[in-house]
């Protein structure tokens, strides 16, 4: 066979520049394109699906991450709002538990007061009705004991 290009190179030499070089690029670019269709555009096509798939769930995952803290903000928020009302709410009851215990002793006071008041009247009643029988029974024993004292003589 003859060289194509008349550079001096021999048959069975390292380089043939024969009909195969061509032939071989023919095949090469043939096998790209052949596999390129069959197996790289599928696969790449899966590989950008699968991105598409994680950047939308990224996506996704971090609008429900927001919306999770701004859940949790909230709720936090609104635990400390209750824990403040029940914390007023207990003072209050406190508050209105110790008004009505200072009005009930008030009360017991007064009426304890009241009935030391009408026992002490009725005791000094009693003890002026007693103390008038016991005058009453003092005359006349004192006019029985003079009544014999002057009946004997």
């Amino acid at each position: 066979m003859t060289s194509w290009l008349l550079l001096g190179a021999t048959e069975g030499g390292l380089f043939d520049l024969d009909a195969t070089l061509p032939l071989m690029a023919v095949q090469v670019v043939l096998l790209t394109f052949i596999l390129n269709a069959l197996f790289f555009r599928p696969v790449g096509r899966v590989v950008e699906e699968r991105e598409g798939y994680i950047t939308t769930s990224r996506a996704e995952a971090k609008q429900k991450l927001a919306q999770v803290e701004r859940l949790e903000a909230d709720l936090a928020a609104q635990l400390k709002e209750a824990r403040l009302a029940t914390q007023k709410l207990i003072q209050d009851a406190e508050q209105d538990c110790d008004r009505l215990y200072r009005e009930a002793l008030a009360a017991a006071t007064a009426d304890a007061n009241a009935s030391r008041e009408q026992a002490r009247r009725e005791i000094d009643a009693e003890r002026e009705s007693a103390f008038k029988q016991l005058q009453g029974d003092a005359e006349k024993l004192g006019d029985l004991i003079v009544d014999r004292l002057l009946a004997a003589k």
